[in-house]
C-alpha cells in the first residue's frame, strides 16, 4: 500500500463512524453561517487530510449543520508567511499559523521548537493544550494578534538525512548541515556541524548530490515529501527527537466573537473529538514512513535512546534557551524567561 493510499484509509476510518449522522443534519439544518478558511499547503498530505476528512467535518456536524468550511488549499488565499496577517485582518476567517513564521509577532511561540526531546503522537496535544491552559501568556499572545486559536495540529520527529554514510550523530562534526529553524542551527553549530541556511525547494536534494551540502536536519515527513532520500538516502531518526512544529488552526477574533456561545461550544467538541483519533493516526502513519523510506532503497536507523541524550547534551540546548530569553528580554519581552521557565516544567511533566 503506499504512503497517499494508507494515510487516505487511516484518516477516512476516522472520519467514517459519523457520515451518516452529519448527512442527516446537513438535510434538516437551516443555510449554514459559511466560514473561509486558509491553508498554505497543498491538500493531500496527513495533517492537511485531516483538516479536511475529520476536523472541518466534526465542526459541521457538532454545530448541526449550522457552520461550514469553506477551504482554501496551497495557498490560494495566504502564502505561509503570510496567514497570521491574513487571519489578523479577516481576509480569511480561519487559517493554519506556523509561529516559526512569525517570530516578531509570535516570540514566545518560538519556545516550543527549542527542545531537543518531546512527546510524540496525541502526548503532543496533552502538551499543548496544557500550555495554553497553564500559561496564560500564549492565548494572550495570540489575542494581540486578533486571532483565536480553535485546533493544534503536529509535526512528525526530527530526522536527520545525509548524502554519505552516518554511523552516528558524532558524524556531524565538520559537515555543513541544513535547518530552517533558528534553535536547531544553534544545536548544530553546538554540535560541531557548520549550519546552513538554505530556503525550502529543490535546491537541498540538488546541493546533496553535489556535496555542496552534506546534511539535513529535518522533520522527517518534509524529507520524504522533498524526496531527500534520493540524494541522501543515510537517514538517522527517533520518534524521541522533537521538532516542536505546531499548525495553529486559529480564527479571527472579532468572528469568534460574533458566534453564538452554542457554536463556540461546537468548535470546542469537534476539537476535543478529533484529537482522540488524531494520535493514532500519527504513530501508523510515522511507521508507514520509515518503511516507505526504506522500500526506496534508503538506509534507516532508529537512534537508541541514549544516543539522543548524547546528541541532546552535546547541543547545549539549556545555554541556547536561556540566550535566547535574555534576548528577548532586551527586546521588551519581559515575559520570555518566566514563559520558558512554565513550558519546561510542562514538558517535564508530560515526559514523565
Amino acid at each position: 500500500m503506499t504512503r497517499r493510499l494508507f494515510l487516505g484509509s487511516t484518516i477516512g476510518a476516522a472520519a467514517a463512524a459519523s457520515s451518516m449522522s452529519h448527512a442527516v443534519a446537513q438535510a434538516t439544518a437551516p443555510s449554514p453561517r459559511i466560514l473561509k478558511f486558509s491553508d498554505h499547503e497543498p491538500l493531500g498530505g496527513m495533517r492537511t487530510r485531516f483538516l479536511k476528512d475529520v476536523v472541518f467535518p466534526a465542526i459541521e456536524r457538532e454545530s448541526n449543520g449550522r457552520l461550514k468550511i469553506e477551504d482554501h488549499w496551497n495557498g490560494e488565499i495566504a502564502a505561509a508567511y503570510d496567514a497570521l496577517g491574513a487571519v489578523a485582518k479577516g481576509t480569511t476567517d480561519i487559517g493554519t499559523v506556523v509561529p516559526e513564521y512569525t517570530a516578531k509577532e509570535l516570540p514566545l511561540h518560538q519556545i516550543f521548537k527549542s527542545f531537543i526531546r518531546g512527546p510524540v503522537g496525541g502526548r503532543q496535544i496533552d502538551f499543548f493544550n496544557r500550555v495554553y491552559a497553564e500559561v496564560p501568556a500564549f492565548p494572550a499572545e495570540l489575542e494581540k494578534n486578533n486571532i483565536v486559536q480553535i485546533f493544534f495540529g503536529t509535526g512528525y520527529p526530527v530526522a536527520f538525512f545525509r548524502n554519505a554514510p552516518m554511523a552516528s550523530l558524532d558524524e556531524l562534526k565538520g559537515g555543513r548541515w541544513r535547518s530552517a529553524s533558528f534553535w536547531h542551527l544553534d544545536f548544530l553549530k553546538n554540535a560541531g556541524a557548520t549550519p546552513v541556511t538554505m530556503h525550502w525547494g529543490p535546491e537541498i536534494p540538488a546541493a546533496l548530490k553535489a556535496k555542496t551540502l552534506d546534511g539535513l536536519m529535518v522533520n522527517v515527513d518534509s524529507g520524504y515529501l522533498l524526496k531527500v532520500h534520493e540524494s541522501a538516502p543515510h537517514v538517522l531518526v527517533s520518534k524521541d527527537l522533537w521538532l516542536g512544529h505546531v499548525y495553529i488552526l486559529t480564527m479571527n477574533r472579532n468572528v469568534w466573537n460574533s458566534l453564538a456561545q452554542e457554536d463556540k461550544d461546537a468548535i470546542r467538541r469537534a476539537a476535543q473529538k478529533s484529537y482522540e483519533t488524531l494520535g493514532a493516526v500519527m504513530e501508523k502513519s510515522f511507521d508507514t514512513q520509515l518503511e516507505d523510506l526504506t522500500k526506496a532503497g534508503a538506509s534507516v536507523r532508529v537512534l537508541r535512546t541514549e544516543e539522543v541524550a548524547q546528541f541532546e547534551t552535546a547541543t547545549k540546548y539549556r545555554e541556547v534557551q536561556s540566550a535566547w530569553a535574555d534576548d528577548q528580554k532586551s527586546k521588551g519581552v519581559e515575559d520570555a524567561g518566566a514563559a520558558l521557565a512554565k513550558v519546561t516544567s510542562i514538558m517535564n511533566a508530560v515526559m514523565g
